[in-house]
């Protein structure tokens, strides 16, 4: 339908949407499934859409409700669409900051003599998240009438979140087993962190009391196997030895958590067995050669490109696997000229065609775009002055730069499901990396801007997408999602300052993994630190791994581009490079999820569509939540 007939035909104005029990259910699931997406994309710097875990949620929480006489009434369909509107803007698309850009620069500013880092006040990590946020809603005002009303694009996940809402209309019963499946599932992963990671068992030991978990946090199964005969650099003698080291050493261990179970099984096996192919490379080859290879640095001093068996996922996966993910992104992007260039032909058309007819009435004013979002790009052009000493005209070139990218970013969206903010924020990085060589500050927050504002205004449009296909009213719908950035934005930054008081949660010791490998951050930080620092201090091996990932994830986009019907087959770059960046007992998790639920497919495929995904999801936010909790108690006991 064109503009005319959906509005004649489909639009459905008067009924109940902008309720303050929609917003209020929105706001509650977006602030816990915030606290998810922060986890699991510290863990292995994913992020996982939440509207659908929202529908679900929602409708079987409210019909328990009206059964048991709380609710006088049931929610209608639309006021489900504006609530998924609010969690998802508070559930998604306000997380990416607090686990790549603000990580990374406490990552950054660790030394030898403040191992701990020094991490940023959490009223100005609040500040930049709102504004950023903020920014990319009101980006999306004037591409919403372009992409969905005129050329109506797909925005698959918008697509899908609206037929899962009829279907939860039309099949209430089927809801309801999906959502106590979803809820239980929730309780039973709630235990998990319970027992592995809260710190209630005391043990003296030299005097002193020591704090563990009832139970142990991974097992050493793989052991039996014969050890790994390594080369390396003895921190005494400064000689080169050879030593066994059992596989643990080298992170290859079954981890008891299944949040990365539930995630391996909603990814899929193709990409999580690249990342296993990608861990295996490392520990395998890659690490072993970097810890054989002594080097004179510019200090004069003898070092190699790995220290320890357990750090080489950091110390040199980080320049294979990164690269390869930077290489694959920005390939892929250029790759989509054709996008790239009906982004701005579409945005011309939208300027010239602003008719004024009874359509304008319902749509959000073109003076909400122009009045908010001068405000939001002028707060966040002040903000990083002031708090990240970014000359302002160089602010003003980034909000400028989002703009124009986020357009792209949203019609990319639109078409494929995929927003490309990776490649976004790669993009401002190598641009003001050139600029402003010696500010890691400018390169990183100018870069956040530009994700985490086109994630929101891509997000935006994804769920104007399920409002305009259910005939719900847009600028109201809009209001839902702006309102969901408060929330989010207080929910993203209290479990981000929970789960990271210091940097030592990411860079663990020489007796323990870090807690949270944060490839995201890794990945901003190793961008960061080549401009800083230049490649001419990086050890000659880490250089080389550079060129190869460079070339590798060149060469997977190419041959994805030129294939795209065996992309099955071919080898995920994304999976390839995060194995690399992660230690591997975090690829074998993923691995497990995705067999099970490869193997439930293959017994019982209509089972399995059914409750894959609330199952995995439940699993994700039941020990997501409670781990953020644990991890509260934890610091607590610690201070007692």
């Amino acid at each position: 339908m064109d503009e005319r007939s959906w509005y004649e035909r489909a639009f459905r104005g008067d009924a109940a949407q902008l309720t303050v029990r929609a917003l209020g259910m929105g706001t509650v699931l977006g602030f816990l499934l915030a606290f998810t997406n922060v986890y699991i994309g510290l863990k292995v710097g994913w992020g996982l859409g939440v509207a659908l875990t929202a529908c679900i949620a929602s409708f079987s929480i409210w019909t328990s409700l009206v059964k048991l006489g709380v609710a006088r009434s049931p929610m209608t369909i639309l006021e489900n669409n504006c609530m998924q509107s609010t969690a998802s803007s508070a559930g998604y698309s306000t997380t990416p900051l607090v686990v790549s850009a603000f990580p990374a620069m406490l990552l950054l500013s660790v030394t030898e003599e403040n191992p701990r880092g020094t991490q940023l006040r959490w009223y100005t990590v609040a500040a930049w998240v709102l504004c950023v946020a903020a920014l990319g809603v009101l980006m999306a005002i004037p591409m919403k009438r372009t992409l969905i009303n005129r050329e109506r694009l797909k925005f698959p996940s918008g697509l899908a979140a609206a037929v899962l809402l009829q279907s939860l209309y039309s099949e209430g019963r089927e809801a309801l087993v999906k959502g106590r499946a979803l809820f239980t599932s929730v309780g039973l992963a709630g235990l998990i962190p319970l027992l592995t990671a809260l710190n209630v068992k005391r043990t003296f030991i030299a005097g002193h009391v020591e704090r563990s978990s009832l139970l142990p946090g991974q097992s050493q199964v793989f052991d039996w196997m014969p050890r790994l005969s390594v080369s390396h650099l003895d921190s005494k003698t400064h000689v080169m030895v050879r030593e066994a080291y059992p596989w643990s050493a080298w992170n290859v261990a079954l981890d008891h958590s299944l949040v990365l179970v539930g995630a391996g099984a909603i990814i899929g096996l193709r990409t999580t067995l690249a990342m296993l192919g990608g861990g295996l490379l490392l520990v395998l080859i890659i690490g072993p050669m970097a810890m054989g290879m002594p080097w004179t640095n510019g200090a004069g001093q003898l070092v190699t490109a790995v220290t320890r068996p357990g750090a080489a996922w950091k110390e040199i996966g980080l320049w294979f696997g990164a690269p390869m993910m930077v290489a694959y992104g920005l390939v892929t992007f250029a790759l989509q000229y054709r996008t790239i260039g009906r982004a701005f032909v579409g945005l011309g058309r939208a300027r010239r065609d602003g008719e004024d007819d009874e359509i304008l009435r319902i749509e959000v004013p073109m003076a909400w775009f122009a009045i908010g979002s001068a405000i939001a790009g002028v707060a966040v052009v002040l903000l990083g002055w002031f708090a990240f000493d970014i000359p302002v005209h160089y602010g003003a070139l980034a909000v400028f730069v989002t703009y124009l990218l986020a357009l792209v970013a949203c019609r990319a969206t639109g078409e494929t499901d995929i927003t490309p903010i990776g490649a976004m924020g790669k993009i401002v990085q190598l641009t003001f990396g050139a600029i402003m060589p010696e500010s890691y500050a400018a390169n990183l927050m100018n870069a956040s801007i530009t994700s985490g504002a086109s994630l929101e205004a891509a997000d935006l449009l994804t769920d104007l997408k399920s409002g305009y296909l259910l005939g719900a009213h847009p600028r109201r719908q809009f209001v839902a999602q702006f309102l969901g950035i408060f929330s989010g934005t207080l929910a993203s930054v209290l479990c981000y300052f929970l789960l990271i008081p210091d940097a030592t949660a990411l860079t663990g010791s020489a007796s323990s993994p870090p807690q949270f490998a944060a490839p995201a951050a890794q990945q901003w930080k190793a961008v960061a630190e080549l401009f800083r620092y230049g490649i001419g201090n990086l050890h000659p091996f880490a250089r080389t791994g550079i060129a190869i990932g460079l070339l590798a994830g060149s060469v997977l986009s190419v041959t994805e581009w030129a294939f795209p019907k065996d992309k099955k087959w071919i080898p995920s770059a994304t999976g390839i490079g995060l194995g690399m960046l992660l230690p591997l007992f975090t690829s074998i998790s993923f691995v497990l999820g995705a067999l099970a639920a490869w193997v439930f497919h293959l017994v019982d495929r209509r089972q399995a569509e059914r409750f894959t995904v609330p199952v995995a999801s439940g699993v994700i936010a039941g020990e997501s939540i409670v781990g953020v909790v644990v991890a509260a108690l934890n610091n607590f006991l610690t201070s007692a």
